[in-house]
């Protein structure tokens, strides 16, 4: 009896599962690296945060008696001088960063192909289209400002739905909600800082690829890490392009 028992302990034993190295992931709860888990639990909180400030901004707006119509705000575009094109340029930015998270898909691809110049190669893209992104957000607010724009002053009076406040002694059109300019740049300046963020993060990621760090490790777990946060970054902004420029 005796012996029964200890070839059980023994085969107990030797059935445990082993440490997870936060490499592999198989041995976790939800067969996913604990490194994976944390960076979905950071987009979770982050998720919270830009929810508040998106909920914030729709509550002040329906407290408004109005608000300034985006087709007449965002329809400049580089180079057209005075041409209206209502939502054209911030269209052109939406699709450069959709095009960017399309590019680190095909990165995460190539790493799980073990292709070292692959991941290289479409990471470049990615970076470019980030850059890209900030680019023309540093040109949307440079015009802006130019406009008269600020977190305290709005200078887009009522849009044309009829209502016509006019300040007297100026005999000109009264300024916007100021509401407007501190939401706007707040909301899309928090958003840039992440998509900044996210730009360095990923040229570390493609430095680190350059020079073998994750091919030696025998996986690239962390580009998927990266690609995470991007596809997190690409997809906040199909709500803040919702919030600002839609509705």
């Amino acid at each position: 009896m005796a012996e029964v028992l200890e070839i059980q302990e023994e085969h107990h034993i030797d059935h445990l599962p082993t440490p997870n190295n936060g490499e592999g992931g198989e041995d976790s709860p939800m067969k996913i690296s604990y490194g994976k888990t944390m960076m979905w639990y950071f987009l979770l909180s982050d998720a919270f945060t830009f929810s508040a400030f998106l909920i914030s901004y729709a509550a002040i707006r329906i407290a408004q008696p109005w608000w300034p119509n985006p087709n007449k705000v965002f329809n400049s575009f580089p180079g057209m001088g005075h041409a209206n094109v209502p939502l054209g340029f911030v269209s052109v930015m939406t699709f450069v960063l959709i095009l960017s998270s399309v590019a680190v898909v095909r990165a995460v691809q190539e790493g799980h192909r073990m292709n070292q110049k692959g991941v290289m190669f479409w990471m470049v893209f990615g970076i470019l289209g980030g850059v890209a992104f900030l680019s023309c957000q540093a040109w949307e607010w440079n015009h802006l400002i130019h406009e008269g724009l600020r977190p305290f002053y709005n200078p887009f009076g009522p849009d044309a739905n009829g209502i016509t406040h006019i300040v007297e002694e100026h005999q000109r059109w009264s300024p916007g909600p100021i509401a407007f300019g501190a939401l706007f740049f707040g909301i899309t300046g928090f958003h840039g800082f992440h998509v900044f963020t996210g730009v360095l993060l990923n040229i570390w990621g493609f430095t680190a690829t350059s020079m073998g760090v994750f091919h030696r490790r025998g996986h690239y777990e962390m580009i998927e890490k990266l690609g995470l946060y991007w596809h997190f970054v690409d997809l906040v902004w199909v709500f803040v392009f919702l919030a600002f420029y839609l509705m």
